[in-house]
């Protein structure tokens, strides 16, 4: 990649993050009456007023305020807000009877799901590690641990291995189908070697090394294509491939049919979650201490598959997803497949020493700049056409937050620093 091109790019995304998106969170986030975190704006940055505040999008803006603080950005001003979201999910989300943390309260802290969802917890355990080791508060690790715990307690499957998804108040394991008791997902056990990479580094612990351990293993021997090495998204308990079916409760506005079931639903990959699970795959080998060399013609082939089927090289952007063998279903371009597929691909820069990678960065960039960014807003839209167009125009809600936008320009400030010093 040319060092001055590489620049330039490098300066775009850091005026983005700090003169932008992180303004367009701090300015409006607070609930100074109720406590937590605001997620709902409208395309203007307008507060919806919507009734609710989930786990997820409580802790995926702790993260990014922790993160962001970690990395040098806020004058010290996010770490005290992060702090605010910490008291929140401590005081108002932790179930004191059974402990974890609720799925959904209203604004004012009142519990309107009381379920216990591991793709939540994932991002509790994430965010409060991160916490800690941004601010050196031991409350967040503290309670991160103490989810930790809840898990290995009552999630795991000894028999088949793996982690169960979706429970009751008290534990209790839902029913199958559409309440998800009986699927395992490819999402929360990425999320999963995510977070317990982000608790071994704040830790230390041992116990947490080797679920960290024990999760990657199931990645790539039962969760990852043996041939493509794609994601498949669902899975039964005996890691048979189940056909991808919509939950009763959601993890973001997942666009199914009405019959809840997709078209494609026993193969299909999402090239976003590809690119995600190779970075964060990297980057837990890296906290390891693991030699990542041994890796790298896995990280090839995802990439190779990403570049070859997943970039637009007509329009720009990222296709959401398509068979396994190759191809695209979903011609869409979705915010958060861009956010992840750019930092992957200067991961696959600096991993693979190959110049396809550094070209096909360049156009999801310049796609995020020029069609997904909100232009006077600041955020991104969640979902636009093959084209570019908006299709919808919300800021904020419970499933399109600020986690993968800043993270993108976080980690990818970073390693394009990095690029650049060796140029």
């Amino acid at each position: 990649m040319d060092k001055k091109e590489l620049i330039q790019l490098k300066n775009e995304a850091e005026n983005h993050l700090v003169n932008e998106l992180l303004p367009f969170w701090t300015s409006r986030m607070i609930d100074k009456e109720n406590g937590g975190y605001l997620t709902h704006f409208d395309e203007k940055g307008n507060d919806t007023g919507e009734d609710e505040k989930s786990l997820i999008a409580q802790a995926r803006c702790l993260y990014t305020l922790s993160s962001a603080h970690r990395a040098g950005y806020g004058n010290g001003n996010l770490a005290d807000m992060a702090r605010h979201g910490v008291d929140f999910l401590l005081d108002r989300m932790w179930d004191g009877e059974n402990g974890g943390f609720f799925w959904m309260l209203d604004r004012k802290g009142n519990v309107k799901i009381d379920q216990k969802i591991i793709y939540g917890h994932s991002f509790a355990v994430y965010s409060l590690s991160e916490y800690t080791l941004a601010t050196g508060d031991k409350r967040g690790v503290e309670y991160a641990e103490k989810v930790f715990d809840l898990i290995q307690k009552y999630c795991v499957d000894s028999m088949y291995g793996g982690y169960w998804e979706m429970f009751h108040r008290d534990w209790t394991l839902c029913g199958s189908g559409s309440q998800g008791g009986d699927r395992k997902t490819l999402d929360v056990h990425m999320h999963l070697m995510e977070a317990f990479t982000t608790l071994y580094e704040c830790t230390g612990m041992d116990v947490h090394r080797r679920k960290l351990l024990e999760v990657i293993d199931l990645l790539l021997n039962r969760i990852i294509h043996p041939e493509y090495k794609t994601g498949i998204p669902q899975f039964f308990k005996d890691w048979s491939v189940a056909p991808q079916i919509k939950f009763d409760i959601i993890w973001g506005w997942d666009r199914f049919s009405e019959e809840g079931q997709k078209g494609n639903a026993t193969d299909n990959t999402c090239y976003g979650h590809n690119a995600e699970f190779a970075w964060l795959l990297n980057h837990a080998l890296e906290i390891l201490g693991a030699d990542v060399n041994n890796y790298k013609e896995l990280f090839r082939i995802i990439y190779n598959h990403t570049i070859e089927n997943g970039v637009d090289y007509e329009f720009g952007g990222v296709f959401v997803e398509g068979p396994h063998s190759g191809g695209v279903y979903d011609r869409e371009k979705e915010f958060w497949q861009q956010a992840e597929v750019l930092i992957g691909l200067l991961d696959a820069v600096i991993l693979l020493e190959d110049e396809k990678y550094g070209e096909a960065y360049k156009n999801v960039h310049r796609f995020v700049f020029e069609k997904v960014v909100n232009k006077g807003v600041g955020e991104w839209y969640p979902l636009l056409t093959r084209r570019g167009e908006p299709i919808w125009t919300h800021m904020g809600h419970s499933w399109k937050i600020n986690y993968h936008t800043v993270r993108a320009m976080v980690q990818s400030v970073n390693r394009m620093e990095r690029i650049i010093s060796g140029l």
